[in-house]
């Protein structure tokens, strides 16, 4: 580190025990990027304040992470298209009058999917849930071409205005709500992919799922599970108790991240180091576990 060094680094609440730093320290390494990223825990009331302090501090980036991928939103001076819509922000892109806001959780997931050799466009999907990170699975989905999305949640008003707001966007029916106990009406045979988009099953809490029921998971031909802790959850299991293939949500934090430290560098990350990139993150991973 040195006088040119250019820092980024991420805003959150809690940020102690992010693997974000073993992403991005990795690609400078490797590229040779005068770069530093460290974490920033902020406060609950001191977001603007740290947006600003950070422009002031001539950062080149942040990313963005609970509980304020909605709350930055007012503090930028331009948001991307694709961010707009979803309606959270987790990458901050240095201009010259501001932070411009990006949205990489979703493209991060989709590399992620691309990587593993899930199709998304044509399908139909099942998203789990109809929170934040629903809607913005939602909205991917519709951006790269998949035929319906039907999101399944305990509460089905939630869930349907969810599926309201994204057909508005889509000018056209493509998401649709139905109540997580009513799995039992759609379709025999295996033709969904499924995305488990709650919390439920993340860890200390590993023997969770949203449907315990394997009738549901003998419709489903693949399941894709955001969360990455434990590497494979109950979810993972049930998919695969029925004959379908699951994955975590490992890959997309790691392709969040390369998509980021792509935004603030100009740097293409070739798949041979996004794979180093990941062993390092397992290596850190176990490290952490040990502790």
């Amino acid at each position: 580190m040195n006088g040119y060094t250019r820092t980024c680094g991420l805003i959150g609440n809690p940020v102690e025990h992010t693997l974000s730093p073993v992403i991005h320290n990795t690609l400078s390494m490797v590229l040779g990027e005068n770069l530093a990223y460290v974490p920033f825990r902020v406060e609950n009331g001191r977001l603007e304040d740290a947006v600003k302090g950070a422009f002031a501090l001539n950062l080149l980036g942040l990313n963005v992470t609970v509980p304020y991928k909605s709350d930055v939103i007012p503090y930028l001076t331009d948001i991307d298209p694709l961010a707009e819509n979803i309606g959270a922000v987790n990458t901050l892109v240095r201009t010259e009058t501001g932070y411009k806001g990006y949205n990489t959780d979703m493209p991060g997931l989709y590399r992620a999917m691309c990587e593993d050799g899930v199709k998304v466009k044509g399908e139909k999907v099942l998203i789990l849930g109809a929170g934040g990170v629903a809607r913005a699975v939602a909205m991917l989905l519709l951006d790269k071409g998949a035929r319906e999305a039907i999101l399944l949640n305990r509460t089905v008003q939630k869930a349907q205005e969810v599926a309201d707001e994204v057909n508005r966007i889509a000018g056209r029916k493509f998401a649709k709500a139905m109540s997580v106990d009513a799995y039992d009406k759609l379709p025999a045979g295996k033709q969904y992919l499924a995305i488990q988009a709650t919390s439920v099953g993340m860890y200390p809490h590993c023997d969770a799922a949203v449907i315990e029921d394997p009738a549901f998971y003998e419709k489903v031909h693949t399941g894709y599970d955001l969360i990455f802790n434990p590497p494979k959850t109950r979810f993972m299991e049930l998919v695969e108790a029925q004959g379908g293939k699951a994955y975590n949500g490992a890959k997309m934090l790691l392709y969040q991240g390369i998509i980021a430290f792509e935004l603030w560098t100009g740097c293409k990350v070739e798949s041979w180091l996004a794979d180093k990139v990941y062993e390092r993150m397992q290596e850190a991973k176990k490290t952490e576990d040990g502790k």
